[in-house]
This record gives structure tokens, sequence and C-alpha cells, in this order.
């Protein structure tokens, strides 16, 4: 008798009782490489794609694995779209508001001056048109993205001197993150893109005058308040920054329906982890700098306004001039001031009343 017709008599209980094993395919090892525009430094922005690379690991049993590289190992923090869309690698871990340059629409995907926090980005993203919008834009970089992070409102920076009125914004050299360079510079300043690695030392050297990165505990790890005494807040560019893996269309498609489902839940457990870690983490790190004589100061009203009606405008001559950002940005303003309305009643009502009580 051959193995066949054991097969199709006996079933598979008899085959495996006969001790004659019928063919299995297993399935094939995924190797993958992601490059990550963070220093391994950070346990909190670099490690969100450590959660995510360990993630698919362990819900694919170790089938799918992926190796993190942090910025500079495989190329450059600003060269990670390029590395995907020509498929050097596989996929990213970044802000997409670092790659503004080649299309503004690339900063409504992580934050904007006065744009969205957290929570609302989420909202956004998930149950508004925001995934759907920000896909349609990066097919033009063979780029699929999943939200991977957010750190939360940020911090407005670290600086040499201290900033009274709009007029110390006049030629204070900047390093701030992403698209709010554009509106930095309309008030006078001089914006400076520089990789989290590279902050320290330009701003000890005096390169540059002021330097924002994110929050307390990644500022204390990068010794910030070492060489710049005082710190201001809010972060008014970044109200709720998002974090993406950007994948390459063509590697994401050769996926398994089962390994694309894994990619998608892993990345939204890094998307839950990071802002878990730095509203954790932030607290006790804020406590140690102000222990360390570190100044910490609101911006003056005037710069506030100023930063908002630049911001605007910026936002109106973008509408004009470039199809991308105005298809998005219309549909992100109008969740913006829904999500407004609804946060005056609540969040900001109930957050206003609990900072002002002694607990």
């Amino acid at each position: 008798m051959d193995r066949r017709s054991i097969i199709k008599q006996a079933g598979l209980a008899g085959v495996l009782a006969a001790g004659v094993a019928p063919a299995v395919h297993a399935q094939a090892t995924i190797r993958w490489r992601l490059a990550s525009s963070f220093p391994k430094s950070l346990d909190t922005i670099y490690g969100g794609a450590e959660v995510f690379a360990k993630k698919v690991s362990e819900l694919s049993g170790g089938k799918f694995t992926i190796s993190v590289h942090a910025a500079g190992e495989l190329m450059p923090a600003f060269g990670v779209v390029d590395g995907v869309q020509n498929a050097t690698v596989e996929c990213a871990h970044t802000a997409p508001y670092y790659f503004f340059g080649k299309d503004e629409t690339f900063a409504l995907g992580c934050a904007i001056p006065f744009g969205l926090n957290s929570r609302q980005m989420t909202a956004w993203m998930f149950e508004g048109n925001g995934l759907k919008l920000m896909r349609e834009f990066y097919k033009n970089y063979n780029i699929i993205n999943f939200p991977a992070g957010n750190t939360g409102a940020q911090m407005g920076g670290w600086y040499r001197k201290e900033i009274k009125s709009v007029k110390d914004m006049k030629g204070l050299k900047f390093r701030v993150g992403g698209f709010a360079g554009r509106v930095i510079e309309r008030m006078g300043g001089v914006p400076q893109n520089i990789p989290g690695g590279e902050i320290y030392q330009a701003l000890e050297k005096g390169t540059i005058d002021a330097a924002e990165w994110v929050g307390p505990y990644d500022d204390q790890k990068l010794g910030f308040n070492k060489v710049a005494p005082y710190y201001y807040y809010p972060g008014w560019w970044e109200g709720g920054p998002q974090l993406d893996v950007f994948v390459n269309t063509k590697a994401y498609e050769s996926l398994s329906p089962e390994n694309k489902a894994i990619v998608e839940a892993a990345a939204g457990m890094a998307h839950i982890d990071m802002q878990a870690k730095y509203d954790a983490k932030n607290p006790t790190a804020l406590k140690q700098l102000v222990g360390a004589k570190t100044k910490v100061l609101p911006f003056p009203k005037d710069v506030m306004d100023l930063a908002f009606k630049e911001s605007m405008a910026v936002y109106d001559e973008l509408n004009a001039k470039n199809p991308n950002w105005k298809k998005v940005y219309e549909d992100f303003s109008a969740f913006r001031r829904d999500q407004n309305l609804w946060f005056r009643f609540t969040e900001m009502r109930f957050d206003q009343f609990m900072q002002s009580q002694k607990l």
C-alpha cells in the first residue's frame, strides 16, 4: 500500500499511530532589519522599536524576527525614509515630521504647532480619517505606516538665556524638531534640525542657543540641564507627536495575512507602551531636574500668541500651494475643531481642577 492510500484510508490519527507521517512544509523564517532615527541611550523613544520587534517575534513564535539598528548604524537618522522607500531596509521607526522637507504633509502624520494632543491624534488616526489619508500620501514613497508610539505633550526646550519676550527669540539658534522650524523662523529665530544624539555637543559648544527634545526623562539622560539652565514649557509645536513604523510596501505585501496582522498588533503595543513609559518616568525626572537648580518657566504670553498667529499663517500658505497638505489638513483641522470643543467640557476642566489641588 502506498503512502497516499494509507493517509486516505486511515486518516491522520491512524497514520500517526502507524508511524507514517505526511510531509509537513515548515513556514519559512522571515528576517527584517529596522533602521531607527534615535540613539540607543534613549530607552523610551528608541525602545519603541525594540518593543515592536520583540512583540513580532513573540507573536510569530520566533519565525518572524526584526533586528533593530540605532541611528547611524545602517544609515543616518534622517535617511530612514529613503532607506525604506528604496528597500535598503524593510522598515524604520521614526518621527514623520523629520521629513517635512520632502513634503510638509509628513508633519501631519506626527505633529504640527498647535495641533492635536496624543489622545486626539490616536482618535484621528484610528477612528477618523487620519490613517487612511496618511497611507494614501505615503504610497508616493513606497511606504505603509503603522502608528507606533507617542510621547505625549512635550516641553518647550532648554535655553542658555532667559526668554522674557518675543524680542528674545530674534536671532535665537534653536534646535527644534521638524516642521516647527518654519514657525520659529517667522518669529525671528534660526531653526536647526539636529539628530538627538548630536544636540548636547552643539548646545555645550554654543553652536546653538537652545534645544528641545522631548521631556524631563529623556532630557535628563541627554544632560541638557548641564549646559542650559532655563527649561520652558509647553512645547506648543508638539502637543501629541506620533512615532511611526514605516514599512516598505513590497516587503509588507509579501507577508502572509497572519504576519501582516502580527505587524499591526505589535505596532499597536509599541504605540501604547511608549506614552505609558513617558507618563510614568517624567514626573520623577522633573523633580530631580528642579532639585539640580533647573529653572522651569512658562513661555511668555506674547511668545505663545505670536507662535499661534504665525502657525496659522503658515497653514494658510500651504493650503494654497501644496495640494497634498490641503487634502489632509482640511480633515485634520475639522477633527481638531470638534475635539477641542469636546475636551473643553471634559479633560480641560477636570485637569485644571486637579492641578490646582494639593494631593
